[in-house]
Formats: C-alpha cells, sequence, structure tokens
C-alpha cells in the first residue's frame, strides 16, 4: 500500500486550515481546529516555517500565517518537503536496489513514479480545501430529514463533527 506518512497529512491539514484563516493563527487554535496534538502541530509549523511555506510573527498578537495562497502550494512540495522526494522504490531515477539482486524491473517503476508525481504536483492546496467542501456539502444536501438538526447549516455540522 501507498501511503503518506502522519507528518505530510498533519501538514497538509495545518496548511489548508491556515489559508482558510484570516490574519495569524496560534499553534494551540491549529491544534483545537485540526485534532493534531499542539506539539506536533509546532513541529511541523517550524518545518514549513524553515522552508518558506509558512510566515512566523512573535509576540503577544503572533502566530503563523501562510507565505503564498493554498492555489500556489502544490500537495508534492509539502510531501516532498516532511518526508524527501517522492519515490516508489529505492531503484526509481537511478537509484540502487533495495533487493541486492538484479531483478531486471530497475527503471520500470520510473514511468509510475513520474506520473504520480506529477499527479502530486498538479494538485494545489486550494484544490483539497475546494475537495473538501464540495464532498461537505454533498454530504450536507443527501441528508433525510430525520438526519437534520435544528438549525442545521454546512457551516455548524462541519464544526460538530469536526470536518
Amino acid at each position: 500500500m501507498l501511503k503518506l506518512s502522519r507528518l505530510a497529512d498533519y501538514a497538509i491539514v495545518i496548511l489548508v486550515r491556515l489559508g482558510e484563516q484570516e490574519g495569524v493563527v496560534t499553534s494551540p487554535s491549529l491544534a483545537a481546529d485540526t485534532g493534531v496534538p499542539e506539539p506536533t502541530v509546532a513541529k511541523v509549523l517550524k518545518l514549513l516555517s524553515t522552508h518558506g511555506f509558512v510566515l512566523s510573527q512573535r509576540g503577544a498578537k503572533g502566530g503563523y500565517r501562510l507565505a503564498r495562497p493554498l492555489a500556489e502550494i502544490s500537495v508534492a512540495s509539502v510531501i516532498t518537503t516532511v518526508d524527501g522526494r517522492i519515490a516508489l522504490t529505492a531503484c526509481v531515477d537511478g537509484g540502487g536496489c533495495d533487493n541486492g539482486v538484479t531483478c531486471g524491473l530497475c527503471g520500470s517503476w520510473d514511468t509510475i513514479n513520474q506520473a504520480i508525481r506529477a499527479t502530486l504536483e498538479s494538485i494545489s492546496l486550494e484544490d483539497m480545501r475546494m475537495n473538501r467542501t464540495a464532498r461537505a456539502s454533498a454530504q450536507f444536501l443527501t441528508k433525510k430529514p430525520e438526519e437534520m438538526h435544528a438549525g442545521d447549516t454546512l457551516a455548524s455540522r462541519e464544526i460538530r463533527e469536526g470536518a
């Protein structure tokens, strides 16, 4: 199974949430909003700050904000920052074989890896945000009457369900 690291997943979640906020946001506030433990949020924000994804502001009114819009940040750039290069196998892009034997497939994974990398580079964090919003709207609009809460709105439902 191909799986994103938990830290890369958290970084994307944190960046998208920052992109939805006005002004600066504190680490504890992001932790509360996302459900990611505060020490992990602080660690991710430090890494993202070092690599120019977020800007930090010190002081009583301090916190973090995006360095550039979500539309200008690709999923691939975040994954690469957190996890290193995107590679399905060790032998991708001329790397050595992990198996220590000649399997005959060295180089064959390059095409697949390039397609995955290109796809991740073509998806912005704004795309991720919009997809989440569209999915939440579709779920809200398909609710049965008995599933509705008094005064239910899309925003109240997202808050209640932690979306």
